[in-house]
């Protein structure tokens, strides 16, 4: 299994030194790895509610006596879905203990033994030592280390591998429909909720060790609602291949977004995933078809949306029929909707994102997404 025994929340590491800490060797992202209580049941969710193609597969059908996993590709994204078949693992500790969640945001790297080093060097805290792994289809090179919370990152090495996904695992006839049509192409951004006071400790861990710049902050009256409120902070590689808001709780007369989330996950975690589409009206349509739920948007944000965005491509009125949201920066435009919580837990949740040169993250929407969560918190009794 590619994910590590749950433990002690990890924390930012200290000060080291930084010289050299753009040449981390970073490629892009490799993949999102999850834990979850049945990986069967979560495996055909994202066939059918994402659009995922399940690719390859790991059980007892192959050898596996320990877990079960499927790998889901949609464009350049992939997912690996995992359980524990027995109880007492590290994987169904993780499980239990936060539900079904992000384990590994795998990095892929073009030199793990140097990725590794160099991480090391600078204060990351090292689960995995670089190793190979071998099938008559190539080998992989992989190690690991700690992030916020019980996440790691692995640093992941395909080059030489030219097998389904990695040794252990065979080809897996698609869940669901033949061909599900794909609804987003990429992973845009993997949002971390840390507690309070560590989100610029944690902001200091991707400047120091791995060499991630700021791309933008959220603090202030401007994100704020009547309720709560939050920080945060988006950290991101040179290529912006890579990006990772990292969010922390503000003071507020009542409970966040934030805090109920670290309240039900169990400490910090990945809170959302942004997925890349092209064409977010058909993406919302088909998700709405096959049962996704969004978070509501209420008529008046629309009244006011032709003011701030200006003109789109999707017509004002078809916006508002679907819950999407609009936001312009300097450099164009995005269209954005978040679904309600994916799981039992009021956890982890997906964003839907199309982008006609914007490079922000829905500043502008902000209040309105916090209001709409806060709408749900309420009805959970969780507000």
């Amino acid at each position: 299994m590619e994910n590590t025994a749950p433990r002690a929340e990890n924390t930012a590491p200290g000060t080291a030194d930084t010289a050299g800490a753009d040449d981390f060797p970073l490629t892009g992202l490799d993949s999102l790895h999850f834990a979850v209580g049945n990986a069967t049941q979560a495996a055909f969710f994202y066939s059918v509610g994402l659009g995922m193609r399940c690719v390859a597969y790991t059980g007892p059908e192959t050898g596996q006596r320990d877990f079960r996993s499927y790998v889901l590709e949609s464009g350049d994204a992939r997912f690996v879905i995992s359980a524990a078949l027995r109880s007492g693992s590290d994987l169904a500790r993780h499980a239990e203990a936060h539900g079904d969640g992000v384990t590994d945001i795998a990095l892929a790297v073009s030199d793990v033994e140097a990725a590794f080093a160099h991480t090391v060097a600078r204060g990351a805290q090292p689960l995995e030592e670089p190793h190979e792994v071998s099938d008559d289809d190539g080998t992989i090179v992989r190690a690991a280390i700690a992030t916020f919370g019980e996440t790691r990152h692995s640093l992941i090495d395909r080059s030489r591998y030219h097998g389904v996904y990695a040794p252990g695992y065979v080809p897996r006839e698609p869940l669901g429909r033949p061909e599900p049509a794909g609804v987003f192409h990429e992973i845009d951004h993997v949002v971390g909720n840390v507690a309070l006071g560590k989100m610029d400790e944690w902001v200091d861990f991707y400047h120091r060790v791995m060499g991630f710049t700021n791309m933008q902050e959220f603090i202030g009256e401007e994100i704020a609602t009547k309720y709560s409120s939050l920080m945060s902070k988006v950290v991101a590689d040179g290529s912006r291949k890579v990006k990772i808001p990292l969010n922390e709780p503000a003071p507020g007369s009542r409970r966040s977004q934030i805090d109920e989330y670290l309240e039900f996950y169990g400490g910090p975690g990945v809170q959302h995933i942004a997925l890349a589409t092209d064409d977010i009206v058909s993406a919302v349509r088909r998700m709405r078809a096959v049962g996704i739920e969004f978070l509501t948007t209420p008529d008046s944000y629309y009244e006011m949306l032709p003011g701030w965005v200006g003109e789109t491509h999707v017509a004002v009125e078809e916006l508002q029929e679907l819950g999407i949201l609009a936001d312009r920066d300097e450099d164009g435009y995005l269209l954005q909707i978040f679904t309600q919580p994916t799981g039992d837990r009021p956890t982890v949740f997906y964003e839907l994102i199309e982008r006609h040169g914007a490079q922000g993250f829905g500043k502008g929407n902000f209040k309105a997404l916090f209001e709409a969560v806060e709408r749900e918190q309420a009805k959970r009794g969780n507000l």
